[in-house]
């Protein structure tokens, strides 16, 4: 069955409807218009109502406002949808981007950091953006005040600018020059929709694009709790590396760096050594991932395997796998049952791969 941009927007806009599922979605039915003629079905077998779609008006004008800012989207499954970003585990079924996405493809190396960077710090990550690009390196960061400012500056035309709104707007303010030169000059991506202002539930989606894009992160200066804390601990569970520069134990702006060290984030002091980190994973040994989206689906969930299944989920979140293990069906089959229960909104999915019950 023939897809659309405007049935695959449609999906991915309809509340309820995560990266996991819509690939599961897309897996199981080969097109964004076959799942959404299944939805009603698969949410009548989860035991409950389907998630309400969204409307064909709303996505409409979201394209026509997409085109009017010169941007374009890419879906997951694309030949240019970026091979080692496709890898982790809840990578955006969409992106919309300004600007030359063949930087996505080369070695990519996240630098963040603190928003109330001190100078020193600052300067250094202007040096490390500068020297990355000019080892072949593309520089992704998030268009933040402070240490992300400062790589997109060293890094010229050779980095990528990840933002928590819609590609119109500009966060913060202050940078709307810097991230307009990216969207000439370099790349910008954005996962929210035009018009989207940056809320707080943003970053941390944000900030698993950064991560995802890159082979490797280096934390510059961050706190003990923040979100360059956030975007290493997300690099290290897609199985990157994390790389932190050290500092002294007496400025509060360093701790987090020194706590990523002791825990085993591999100490840098140069992009020499950045590059050392990565070159053993080079992009080229990736293997691109195939979507073959037109194969036969999996068999259906009878009666019992939804009893087995549902008799295993509580409110406690549990590792899928451990519910195949213990369900002792095919994984196609307890996916179904998830997908089903899902849909009918009845299922939470977490980090770390795990679900639970409402």
């Amino acid at each position: 069955m023939a897809d659309t941009v405007r049935d695959r927007l449609r999906l991915i806009r309809t509340q309820g409807i995560g990266p996991v599922t819509y690939r599961q979605l897309i897996a199981r039915f080969g097109s964004a218009t076959a799942a959404i003629e299944a939805l009603p079905t698969l949410a009548r077998r989860g035991g409950g109502q389907p998630p309400r779609l969204a409307e064909m008006s709303a996505v409409d004008r979201e394209i026509a406002a997409t085109q009017r800012l010169g941007a374009r989207y890419i879906f997951l499954g694309d030949p240019d949808y970026p091979a080692l970003f496709a890898e982790i585990d809840n990578p955006p079924p969409a992106l919309i981007l300004r600007g030359d996405i063949a930087l996505a493809h080369r070695p990519c190396v996240a630098i963040v950091g603190a928003r109330n960077a001190s100078a020193a710090a600052c300067r250094f990550a202007r040096q490390l953006g500068h020297d990355l690009a000019a080892e072949g390196a593309t520089v992704v960061s998030g268009l933040a005040r402070g240490i992300d400012t400062a790589a997109h500056i060293g890094a010229g035309t050779a980095t990528i600018g990840v933002i928590a709104s819609g590609i119109d707007i500009a966060f913060p303010p202050e940078n709307a020059e810097l991230q307009e030169r990216l969207a000439t000059d370099a790349l910008l991506l954005a996962e929210q929709p035009p018009g989207t202002e940056p809320r707080a539930r943003h970053f941390p989606y944000r900030n698993r694009i950064i991560a995802g894009l890159a082979t490797g992160t280096i934390v510059v200066e961050a706190a003990p709790k923040s979100g360059s804390l956030i975007t290493a601990r997300l690099a290290n569970e897609a199985g990157r590396e994390v790389m932190a520069i050290p500092g002294s134990p007496l400025d509060p702006r360093a701790q987090g760096c020194n706590l990523l060290i002791r825990d085993g984030a591999t100490l840098i002091q140069s992009a020499a050594d950045a590059m050392e980190q990565i070159r053993p994973i080079d992009s080229r040994s990736v293997r691109a991932p195939t979507f073959d989206f037109a194969g036969p689906p999996p068999d259906d969930a009878d009666d019992d395997d939804r009893r087995r299944v549902t008799d295993l989920l509580g409110p406690v979140p549990v590792p899928v796998d451990e519910l195949i293990r213990q369900a002792t069906l095919l994984p196609a089959i307890v996916q179904t049952v998830l997908l089903e229960l899902e849909l009918a909104g009845r299922l939470d999915r977490h980090a770390g791969g795990r679900v639970s019950i409402r």
